[in-house]
């Protein structure tokens, strides 16, 4: 047995996550006879890429505006980076992608065997739960796709990636977050599958992987080190997969 260690940036987690949904044996099953609806946001736009891919109709798709809000440093705004129109989410039903449709418009629609892929702005890897940022005072997405979800038994796959990661359990704080005399966004823990990029490499390779370091600079701000342990063979499977993801450039408008 071998243990080597390998330096995923969030970028490149984005794009180990978004192969594994791709090949994700629901979402496979839902793309044939089913309607897969991936809500729009900056890992799932590299989830759309790889999806819409495996079915021949990735031309026409862009991720640079596949989202509804997004995390900018301060004093920035999305309006300055260069924000157009927003162009729907991604719902794709019986193997053919909905152009310009979004959750609103399928949400009553959906049924057990769909998939709602959803990203998440917090996640706890222990408890094995995530959670959203919530700014709309509906609920927005989450709150919408959640009529299904727990209405219908329609699956939830929660992609998020591990700079994410918080200690404290999701429901403490959501309640510290949502009470009446707290500013910001509240957060909603919800009920669905995580899937990071831990979930991304057992899935595509087989092997366990820990987390054992993060951080850097010079483009690796909030970057992970992942310890993988395999036999040779194994190894040299990862050391492809995790190659081919490491050049990934980070999220440009």
């Amino acid at each position: 047995m071998t243990l080597k260690q390998f330096l995923i940036t969030p970028a490149a987690g984005k794009r180990l996550i978004a192969r594994a949904v791709a090949e994700h044996p629901l979402v496979v099953r839902a793309l044939k006879s089913g309607t897969v609806a991936i809500i729009a946001g900056t890992t799932n736009g590299y989830i759309a890429e790889e999806v819409l891919s495996s079915i021949d109709q990735k031309k026409g798709f862009s991720r640079k505006n596949f989202f509804r809000g997004v995390v900018l440093p301060p004093g920035q705004t999305a309006a300055e980076k260069g924000e157009k129109s927003f162009p729907g989410d991604v719902i794709i039903k019986n193997g053919i992608w909905q152009r310009g449709a979004t959750i609103f418009d399928v949400v009553d629609d959906l049924k057990e065997g769909d998939i709602i892929l959803k990203g998440a702005n917090a996640v706890n890897v222990q408890d094995r739960q995530a959670a959203i940022y919530i700014g709309d005072p509906h609920g927005g997405t989450i709150g919408t796709a959640l009529q299904a979800v727990v209405g219908r038994r329609v699956q939830l796959i929660l992609p998020v990636g591990l700079e994410k990661r918080v200690l404290t359990h999701l429901n403490e704080l959501a309640l510290e977050l949502n009470a009446p005399d707290a500013e910001g966004p509240r957060l909603l823990p919800v009920p669905g599958e995580v899937l990071t990029e831990l979930d991304a490499l057992l899935q595509l390779t087989g092997l366990k992987a820990e987390l054992i370091a993060g951080g850097g600079v010079g483009g690796a701000e909030g970057s992970i080190w992942l310890g993988v342990r395999g036999e040779d063979q194994e190894m040299e499977k990862t050391a492809e997969l995790l190659t081919a993801v490491s050049s990934e450039k980070p999220f440009e408008f």
